[in-house]
């Protein structure tokens, strides 16, 4: 039976293919929660845990372009320190929030900041790369 629109629980351990852990419900304690299927996951996972059964635990590999996408360099910006309030300031290395054009955070990591000039990079830091996660279904709320 599937579990597209229904509001699902699941544990979860992400790993690289080179076995870095990145992420794990598990080690937080606490399962995550949402709507199978309504976009609020990566496809990839969401595919995955679509047709899970209840206590019933897979492990997945789920390339690139199903999880955060491919890297794109159009996504790394170089912005004159001159235009940036407090750039001085920035940590360069560091994840830091900049304002879209609707008035919404998004995560952009401080790249360099050389003769004036600041690199960011606003692809996710997991971009361009394959995951792979075990997933155990803990509840199926609807």
């Amino acid at each position: 039976m599937s579990n597209e629109g229904k509001r699902v629980k699941v544990h979860y351990v992400g790993t690289l293919d080179d076995g870095t852990e990145f992420d794990s419900s598990v080690k937080r304690g606490e399962p995550i929660e949402f709507t199978c299927m309504a976009g609020q996951m990566i496809p990839g996972f969401d595919a995955a845990v679509k047709d899970m059964e209840k206590d019933e635990t897979k492990t997945v590999h789920i390339p690139a372009d199903q999880a955060y996408g491919e890297r794109d360099e159009q996504l790394v910006q170089k912005v004159p320190a001159d235009q940036i309030p407090n750039a001085d300031q920035l940590p360069v290395g560091q994840t830091v929030y900049m304002q879209g054009p609707g008035g919404q955070p998004f995560p952009v990591k401080v790249v360099s900041m050389e003769d004036g000039i600041v690199t960011f990079d606003m692809n996710h830091e997991l971009a361009g790369q394959a995951l792979n996660f075990e997933i155990t279904l803990v509840e199926i709320c609807d």
